[in-house]
């Protein structure tokens, strides 16, 4: 079989199939039907899918290749080829792909190739023609495979994959070139080289999970050995191999092959499933229930700056200062007159008692260490006491029983603390004053009564 015949055979028989495929795809379910008869899934990624594949593939092999070249012998022979594939997709689109090629390679020429055309001459041997040759070989490489069509927008499955492959690998071959004497001098030993093969094919669903794979790859190798004349640049350094084959897509029944996918469909499932968008629905009432309750926690309806959530005194005037509960501040209002005759007193040497009893004992509220406003004047009149004579005075802390030891003992010495404090700032020195606490000891009234309690929740003074 000359190169004419097999380029004819190779092109026929790559129609034939692929026509065959092409009907095979016809039968699948249009997009008028896609969501009947299905269980619609939000994608997930590749993890849905099915990725691993091997296949299996034979086909003819020639020591020449479609896009041309220079060729030492004139006539390509056929021969035998076949070859393992072990494929991982990475996703509907792209994939890696390890390929074990084996076969062999052939050629003649009725006039014989004459070695003075192709080699240094220096080094050609005795004889000086080839009539034929044959090179066995084996090769392994990596390649990328880029679907370029993967998708049909007629059916729900893709039923038809054109791709195209690129990678790179070892090539190990044993040439057997023929003399015009019909004398062989094959190779005593392998030669090995780097190999770029590039391909393109078609492939057809036969099953979820079997597809029908045709291709055409022309190989190129690093080197010009391969028929074994040892030619020069540009001479012989590729050959071409037509396949059809099968391949298997391993995983679970229940999971689709990812090279398959079709997104489209996975779209149309996704916005019109009846399920999922009840969930959709169900979860914008969700939102829409949280939205009304932060927006019932933000509402004031007084517009005083507490939400009503949280307003124990809703629908104050506008305008109103209110605390933290919502309720109106009530400020005490400062006795002038008091405060004009004290400033008098104070110029005349003396103190009038109606700004406060130094030395008085300092009341507070229940677990409380916050002074009351009543407090003010005694703190005042012992602040111009202490200021004036220049004593020290010690601050007794006390509580009443109600709560641990422990912590009545913490809060005798927080309001101890906060008497200090107020001093401090009207201008006693504070190494003048001392602090001790002595919690719920030493009580001065009943702690079995209310009124006994208040009494015992105290500062008092005593003067050194």
């Amino acid at each position: 079989m000359n190169y004419s015949t097999l380029k004819k055979t190779v092109v026929l028989s790559f129609v034939s199939l692929m026509a065959v495929g092409m009907a095979n795809a016809q039968t699948t379910t249009d997009t008028s039907k896609m969501s009947s008869g299905t269980t619609a899934k939000v994608f997930g990624g590749a993890s849905q899918y099915n990725t691993f594949s091997i296949g299996l593939n034979v086909g003819v092999t020639a020591p020449s290749v479609f896009t041309g070249g220079v060729d030492p012998f004139s006539k390509s022979v056929a021969e035998l080829g076949y070859g393992l594939s072990i494929k991982d997709q990475l996703d509907n689109s792209f994939g890696l792909q390890v390929d074990v090629h084996a076969g062999k390679l052939g050629g003649n020429d009725n006039g014989g190739v004459t070695l003075n055309n192709w080699i240094d001459v220096n080094t050609a041997p005795s004889y000086d023609k080839f009539s034929s040759f044959t090179t066995t070989f084996w090769s392994a490489s990596l390649s990328g495979t880029i679907n370029i069509g993967n998708v049909s927008f007629l059916h729900r499955k893709s039923g038809i994959i054109f791709y195209g492959t690129a990678g790179a690998g070892l090539a190990m071959y044993t040439p057997d070139p023929i003399d015009v004497n019909g004398v062989s001098h094959k190779y005593a030993k392998q030669v090995s080289e780097l190999i770029i093969p590039i391909g393109v094919g078609a492939k057809f669903r036969l099953s979820d999970a079997l597809d029908l794979n045709l291709g055409y790859t022309e190989n190129f190798l690093d080197g010009y050995n391969l028929s074994g004349v040892h030619a020069k640049y540009p001479a012989q350094n590729r050959y071409s191999y037509g396949y059809a084959g099968l391949e298997y897509t391993f995983g679970p029944k229940s999971k689709p092959s990812l090279e398959w996918a079709n997104p489209v469909a996975m779209m149309y499932d996704e916005l019109y499933d009846a399920a999922l968008r009840q969930e959709v629905e169900a979860l914008k009432g969700r939102v829409a229930n949280v939205e009304t309750a932060v927006n019932d926690l933000k509402k004031d309806s007084d517009g005083d700056g507490v939400s009503d959530q949280f307003d124990k005194c809703p629908n104050t005037p506008a305008g109103t200062v209110v605390d933290g509960s919502g309720c109106p501040l009530v400020i005490p209002k400062l006795d002038t007159s008091a405060v004009c005759k004290a400033c008098a007193a104070m110029n005349q040497g003396t103190m009038p008692a109606i700004v406060g009893t130094a030395y008085s004992n300092i009341q507070f509220e229940f677990d409380s260490s916050v002074l009351k406003t009543s407090s003010y004047p005694i703190l005042d009149a012992t602040s111009a006491d202490l200021r004036s004579s220049g004593r020290s005075a010690e601050l007794d802390g006390f509580a009443s029983s109600e709560g641990t030891a422990a912590h009545n003992m913490r809060l005798s010495r927080d309001r101890a603390n906060s008497v200090k404090t107020y001093l401090v700032n009207s201008g006693v020195e504070a190494k003048k004053l001392k602090v001790k606490a002595f919690g719920e000891t030493h009580p001065i009234a009943d702690n079995s009564t209310e009124a006994g309690r208040i009494l015992n929740r105290r500062v008092e003074f005593k003067k050194k």
